[in-house]
């Protein structure tokens, strides 16, 4: 015989602090959906603009059949030793880099230090550097970013012999920032305050013990 069996759900609010607990637990596992890191991957794209890197991009299929265009960039995290981000790109000069970089992040030393690094390289090699940097391997960090720099010299000359090393360890230290702010995201996506507003916000129900309800 079927049989009707009543349950008592609540609010969050309404939870005691132990079955608050459980039911922030069950959030987090969810983890942040993919569209929660637009904002990093944003200013990403702005701080590259500036410092003369241009994105490569992949199409993403969208749920009305039409596509868009998405930068690649990729990371794993936040837990393992071989966690990090990368992304795949094309390097030029940018030419008032370094100032541009100071008004639009005035206290981050770390950019700074980056703008100056691709100024002064770029200056030995009078302004001709490029580079195409490419995603290798199954994992994702700054160590899996393959830089081929070059010389865009009208006379065929080489590039200066510290060149690709600065480059190279310039980009990977902007994966490096870019990982960290990742990171900070993540860090503030599932602290309690945010998750709480999440759950608030979806109207979740839960039973007395925390447990999600339907």
């Amino acid at each position: 015989m079927p049989e009707v069996i009543c349950t008592t759900v609540y609010q969050f609010p309404e939870l005691s602090d132990v079955a608050k607990e459980k039911a922030r637990s069950w959030y987090r596992e969810l983890g942040p959906h993919d569209d929660r890191w637009d904002a990093v991957y944003e200013e990403f794209e702005r701080i590259c603009d500036i410092l003369g890197i241009r994105l490569k991009t992949m199409p993403v299929r969208l749920m009305g059949g039409g596509t868009r265009a998405k930068p690649c960039i990729w990371f794993s995290g936040f837990w393992s030793q071989g966690d990090g981000a990368c992304f795949e790109a094309y390097l030029s000069h940018a030419k008032g880099a370094a100032a541009r970089i100071r008004d639009y992040a005035p206290t981050d030393a770390t950019l700074h230090s980056i703008a100056d690094r691709l100024r002064a390289i770029q200056r030995r090699n009078f302004y001709q550097l490029a580079a195409e940097v490419s995603h290798r391997g199954r994992y994702y960090h700054e160590y899996t970013m393959s830089v081929d720099v070059t010389r865009e010299s009208p006379t065929w000359q080489a590039p200066t012999e510290d060149a690709e090393e600065t480059v190279v360890e310039a980009l990977r230290d902007l994966a490096r920032w870019l990982y960290r702010q990742l990171q900070n995201e993540y860090d503030y996506l599932t602290s309690d305050e945010s998750v709480e507003d999440g759950i608030i916000a979806n109207e979740y129900t839960f039973t007395a013990g925390g447990r999600r309800f339907g």
